[in-house]
């Protein structure tokens, strides 16, 4: 019988690495893939992205869920400061 060998990675611990590491003013994470922890979209507004390019920002992501990507077959993020959010938000 065919046993998975890829873990699901819960919605709350990638929320729980991206506060303790990015300490974010918003943070929104959804599992796009149906409950099964295999695709995320994260919009992150945080002050650690002020001066960093966007794939500097990127990989401060990457870096905080750096074990959890392993099992995450797709990662989409939106890394913005406080004051590019301020700029884009939805009225």
């Amino acid at each position: 019988m065919f046993r998975s060998l890829v873990r699901m990675v819960d919605q709350e611990v990638v929320r729980k690495k991206l506060v303790d590491t990015l300490k974010p003013a918003l943070l929104e994470v959804n599992d796009v893939s149906g409950g099964c922890g295999a695709s995320y979209d994260a919009l992150i507004v945080s002050d650690a992205f002020e001066g960093k390019r966007l794939l500097d920002r990127q990989r401060l992501v990457n870096d905080a869920l750096k074990e959890e990507l392993k099992d995450i077959h797709a990662f989409t993020m939106k890394c913005v400061t406080p004051a590019e959010w301020e700029k884009r938000k939805p009225s």
